[in-house]
């Protein structure tokens, strides 16, 4: 990601304020936009902002491996020349959050999720399909809870 601009104060408290604790309500982006004094289009064009900018990749809830539906951590060997086409296939899947590159033989790793763990494998049959490339389950064997909420330094 790179992004190179200046955020306004506005998407600065977004993005601090906003990693954890969103609003479950019909309206969150109306109840974001109380608490910070602003208007609900003013936080939804703020969020549009940081998106299109790279800040952020999505707003979503994170849950708890297990706790809904099927999911698994999954890796492929792809080949260096090959490695961005496949990650921007992998990656626009539903159910696939994002993917990202490891220094290793399974260089492509990401996290899969669906409804069932028949709708899984299917998720990852389909990888596969459009990639020609083997999707390996890697299954959690110890859960870790790891807070995925940072505290930006604004300079």
């Amino acid at each position: 990601m790179s992004v190179e601009r200046a955020f306004s104060a506005l998407e600065r408290r977004l993005l601090d304020g906003w990693q954890r604790d969103f609003p479950l309500t019909p309206r969150p982006y109306a109840a974001i936009a109380r608490a910070l004094g602003a208007g609900e289009d003013e936080v939804l064009e703020a969020f549009a902002r940081l998106a299109a900018a790279g800040a952020i990749s999505r707003i979503g809830a994170t849950v708890r491996p297990r706790a809904l539906g099927a999911s698994t951590l999954a890796a492929m060997a792809v080949p260096r020349a090959r490695l961005a086409r496949v990650a921007q296939i992998v990656s626009a899947c539903p159910g696939v959050n994002h993917s990202y590159e490891r220094e290793h033989a399974l260089n492509l790793w990401f996290v899969a999720a669906a409804a069932d763990e028949q709708a899984l494998a299917r998720l990852l049959a389909d990888i596969e399909r459009r990639t020609g490339i083997e999707v390996q389950r890697l299954p959690m064997l110890e859960e870790y809870h790891v807070d995925l909420g940072f505290e930006l330094r604004w300079s």
